[in-house]
């Protein structure tokens, strides 16, 4: 046999089956798409082959550790397109596919219906018909039973009535060979819990807790920051790295390249003698310490995050033990991390690329997993963008293998594709640039990407209004309307954000013509007043618990924007994932004030299974309501009592 007759049997053999523009599918299933336990998956797909011939379609999925699959029929909708809803009940990595076939039997009774209609002669039609009750295939007692008794019906009477029964078509449409089934490759999904998508952060540096003076703050000073941390309604608290800082090199204040005596250095020269990325610093207390900050936190509601710095002090433990894991300059001398023309000679580097690259993948890997089990589901990563993208896709996946709850975040400010390359290979949730986006346009702009397809599938934005690193431009003038500004389109905009200490407070003394704290508390131990005078610690408290009543804000794809001609106030309306909660927003994004009409005319609510038209508005501050007139409502904004209005839609 010639290589061209095997090709050609080879194609006959072959399956008869088209399935595509399958609908949810990143990069053609190269990477996971991201969904939330318990919530339903609705599937679509385009499904056809030649001839007349009836098909049948099946999604399958299962857990990528199970081998049986399960199973639901596809509908068909139109033009060959079909479609089906599943809903996961475990978290963790899943596999879904999609089958299709030919119904033997549904294309029999198809052209049987249609002969019979125009009057002609069935009698070998039935016959043939018959001869596909006799390959019926099943396991179920009552189904086998039944197709017995209509076969048996028809070679008894010699009507044909019986073998086109609706009975006798449900039961033979789970009873056929499918001899000419075709599958699809597995395509990957991953399963989070709700807080991977909704969530409100504060990042909390340790050291700076204590309400004394010139002491090293501890856990125990965390622990009885929690109250106030919680009646703002945050519920992850995040802290900077607590492991051992190095003393080669040390950072002193504002980034000085010489401590002076009593100088902290900085978090994020991890290791000392004391240990490195598995162990504590000594001043802020115990591992046994740590797990009661956990334990409290547990408490009140609130979820701890760790930041995971892959970088190490000259000092770390890791390089005497492996000195290979470390590059070194032609010299002899160690080499320093840097991003030219920056330097930073407190923190080295391991690398990727050393001959001993498993044992270092095997050691951070270990890392992740030594404060999982302390009970720490939430990692931020620092700077994940300047690691092999491969070795983050390899340790996610070793992590949630053995913890599927846990959720990393990747902070990365870097090009745009490569941000959400990392958000495609695995990281729950991603940094994003709100923190820069001041203008209407662009806030618009940036949001309608966030949200459109493909990127509502994988990315998950974590809007952060600031950070240590990042005193933005329109904060340092310190205007209570400005933070307020932000915290509510952070807070409103993505369901996941947060703030860094000192924002409720209205920090705001910058680095001139930088946009950096002056006397950061990366290099320092600051003591604060947290009942400061001034502070917008009641307004945060009211935005978080408006988040939290409203399932409309516990999302972020559902967004859209609304035709606001003010062009410095934006506005928009978010509804829930099930449809049943719309809040309408409006935020100013100048000092001015601000009166404008809020279109609402076209919004709708799902209320007892149908689509309703909102007639009303609440406002979510006050619980004044408004009746809608000709479709929207006339409001004004003061930024100096408040920039911005809530509502929720009523129907």
């Amino acid at each position: 046999m010639n290589k061209s007759t095997q090709t050609l049997q080879a194609a006959a053999h072959g399956g008869a089956f088209h399935i595509e523009d399958i609908y949810p599918l990143i990069d053609g299933g190269r990477f996971a798409v991201k969904r939330i336990v318990g919530e339903p998956i609705e599937v679509w797909a385009d499904i056809y082959r030649d001839g007349h011939e009836v098909i049948a379609a099946a999604l399958i999925w299962r857990r990528e550790q199970d081998s049986a699959w399960q199973r639901v029929p596809m509908t068909h909708v139109v033009n060959d397109r079909w479609s089906a809803t599943f809903t996961p009940q475990q978290l963790g990595r899943h596999a879904y596919a999609i089958e299709a076939w030919t119904d033997e039997f549904a294309t029999w009774r198809h052209g049987a219906e249609l002969k019979l209609k125009a009057g002609q002669d069935l009698s070998l039609d039935a016959l043939e018909g018959a001869g596909l009750l006799t390959k019926a295939q099943t396991d179920d007692p009552e189904v086998l039973r039944l197709i017995q008794q209509r076969c048996e019906e028809y070679l008894r009477t010699g009507d044909i009535t019986p073998l086109l029964s609706p009975e006798l078509r449900d039961a033979m449409a789970t009873s056929q060979v499918r001899q000419d089934l075709t599958r699809t490759d597995p395509l990957p999904l991953t399963i989070d819990r709700p807080r991977a998508r909704y969530g409100a952060w504060y990042e909390m540096v340790p050291r700076s807790q204590s309400s004394e003076p010139g002491r090293h703050g501890t856990f125990r000073d965390c622990i009885a920051r929690l109250p106030d941390v919680a009646a703002m309604g945050f519920d992850v608290v995040y802290f900077t790295p607590i492991h051992p800082i190095g003393a080669t090199n040390r950072k002193g204040r504002n980034n000085a390249l010489k401590a002076e005596p009593g100088d902290p250095g900085s978090p994020y020269a991890i290791g000392a003698e004391h240990g490195g990325h598995d162990a504590i610093h000594p001043e802020l207390g115990t591992l046994a310490d740590f797990r009661a900050f956990i334990d409290a936190c547990e408490v009140v509601g609130i979820e701890v995050a760790l930041d995971i710095a892959v970088q190490c002090s000259p000092d770390h433990p890791w390089l005497k033990q492996h000195p290979d894991w470390f590059k070194r300059r032609p010299d002899g001398s160690m080499k320093y991390a840097e991003n030219p023309p920056k330097k930073y000679e407190d923190i080295v580097n391991p690398d990727f690329s050393c001959e001993d690259a498993s044992s270092l993948w095997n050691a951070l890997r270990d890392v992740i997993l030594f404060w999982a089990e302390q009970g720490v589901k939430i990692f931020r990563v620092d700077n994940p963008h300047t690691k092999p993208l491969r070795f983050w896709e390899w340790l996610i996946r070793e992590v949630q293998l053995r913890h599927p709850d846990v959720i990393f975040l990747a902070e990365a400010f870097t090009r745009p594709k490569l941000m959400k390359g990392l958000a495609k290979l695995g990281f729950t949730q991603s940094y994003t640039y709100f923190t820069w986006r001041t203008q209407k346009w662009e806030i618009e702009q940036y949001l309608r990407e966030l949200t459109d397809y493909p990127e509502r599938d994988f990315y998950r934005p974590n809007f952060f209004t600031n950070t240590p690193d990042i005193l933005p431009f329109h904060l340092q003038g310190g205007e209570p309307w400005m933070f307020k500004s932000r915290l509510v389109l952070a807070a409103t905009l993505s369901s996941t954000y947060g703030i860094y200490n000192g924002f409720e407070l209205l920090e705001h003394e910058p680095i001139p013509g930088k946009e950096e704290y002056l006397d950061s508390e990366k290099y320092e131990i600051k003591v604060r007043d947290w009942d400061k005078p001034g502070n917008i610690k009641p307004y945060i408290r009211d935005i978080n618990r408006i988040r939290g009543a409203n399932p409309a804000l516990q999302q972020t794809s559902n967004l859209r924007f609304l035709e606001v001609q003010d062009p410095n106030v934006t506005g928009f309306v978010k509804t829930s994932v099930d449809g049943t909660s719309a809040v309408a927003v409006a935020i100013a994004l100048s000092s001015d004030y601000h009166e404008f009409w809020l279109p609402l005319g076209d919004v709708q609510i799902e209320v007892a299974g149908e689509r309703r038209p909102v007639v009303a508005v609440e406002n979510l501050l006050t619980g004044e309501r408004h009746a809608l007139d000709w479709g929207g409502i006339n409001l004004r904004i003061d930024p100096h009592r408040d920039p911005a209005l809530l509502f929720r839609c009523l129907a």
